[in-house]
């Protein structure tokens, strides 16, 4: 199975993760990069494994950029992982095992966050279909990030992928404010009966960010992470405030 499978990821300025991620697939024959134009040593680091091929194209939405990286795929299988992402040695052997014909057209990992290399034991990432059949899937664009559409029938694989981001404070709230801004023009302009139950606790502003607090620290179990667990929850917390600030900053504006 691996051996038909291409990992796809999306790079701009990931010195701090993009080694790590690449580690751990040393098992594929080609791993597509689709970069947008990093200013770091992110090329030069993809330049020293051979079986990465990357492309540049300039960033316009998450669906366009995975779905011109699917274009450059040629295995029947796709891994598809952001540059953050490390996966397990258990998730690997679990996908060499898995039939390469079978009735399973796409397969969903479940996640642990990482802060400074250590997995928490409760963090808020969902699943995602990661691992898909190339002619069954396509992309399109859901707030700041993307939603792949599959056709045809899915499963959950049992092993994990970390997330363990090490890009510096800076650059996450950069990072934030942009997916921000996407999420706001998406809880705006969604009818709320269409809004997930979470979307329509953020569009009222005040109360979400202490219920990510709550959530995070007590329902999630962070308290018993430590430092590391008191640091997910503050980085989720402040993520929720600039939601909140940018939600009342458009309806005034719009009003």
């Amino acid at each position: 199975m691996l051996e038909q499978i291409t990992p796809l990821i999306l790079t701009y300025n990931e010195t701090p993760n993009i080694a790590r991620t690449l580690k751990h697939l040393t098992w594929a024959k080609q791993i597509i990069v689709i970069d947008s134009y990093s200013t770091d040593a992110t090329l030069e680091i993809l330049e020293s494994y051979s079986q990465v091929k990357f492309f540049k194209r300039k960033f316009d939405t998450h669906s366009q950029q995975w779905n011109y990286g699917l274009e450059q795929v040629q295995s029947p299988w796709v891994l598809s992982l952001d540059a953050d992402y490390s996966l397990t040695d258990e998730l690997i052997y679990e996908i060499s095992t898995l039939p390469f014909d079978g009735s399973i057209d796409g397969y969903f990992a479940k996640f642990k966050y990482c802060v400074f290399g250590k997995p928490l034991k409760g963090t808020i990432l969902p699943p995602r279909q990661v691992l898909f059949r190339r002619d069954k899937a396509t992309y399109i664009d859901d707030g700041h990030t993307q939603f792949l559409q599959v056709n045809g029938n899915s499963a959950m694989l049992s092993g994990y992928i970390h997330h363990d981001d090490r890009k510096p404070l800076s650059r996450w709230l950069w990072a934030q404010d942009r997916y921000m801004v996407l999420e706001v023009q998406k809880i705006l302009t969604t009818p709320s009966n269409e809004l997930s139950q979470g979307d329509r606790i953020r569009k009222q502003k005040v109360i979400a960010p202490f219920i990510i607090l709550f959530y995070c620290l007590i329902l999630k179990g962070g308290i018993l992470d430590g430092w590391h667990g008191w640091y997910y929850a503050f980085q989720r917390f402040l993520a929720e405030i600039l939601l909140s600030i940018r939600l009342i900053e458009t309806e005034k504006l719009n009003s």
